[in-house]
């Protein structure tokens, strides 16, 4: 189940709740009991280090599978 984060405009306190993505848009009261919160955005960082000019084709990786490609035979 998705974790969601949110902050309280009360406390200003900021914590986690795991709920359903149906859910994920419903009001959430903070641990200390408070009504007034909002869902943050999350961010998702992917690492890596192809460039939009060399990309994947410059290094001969970027396939998939077990090892990430290039490697496996």
């Amino acid at each position: 189940m998705p974790r969601y984060e949110y902050r309280c405009r009360t406390c200003d306190d900021t914590f986690e709740l795991s709920r359903p993505m149906a859910e994920s848009g419903e009001p959430a009261a903070c641990p200390a009991g408070h009504d007034d919160t909002v869902k943050m955005l999350s961010a998702v960082a992917v690492g890596g280090t192809a460039s939009a000019a060399g990309g994947a084709a410059a290094g001969g990786g970027g396939g998939g599978g077990c090892c990430g490609g290039g490697c496996c035979g």
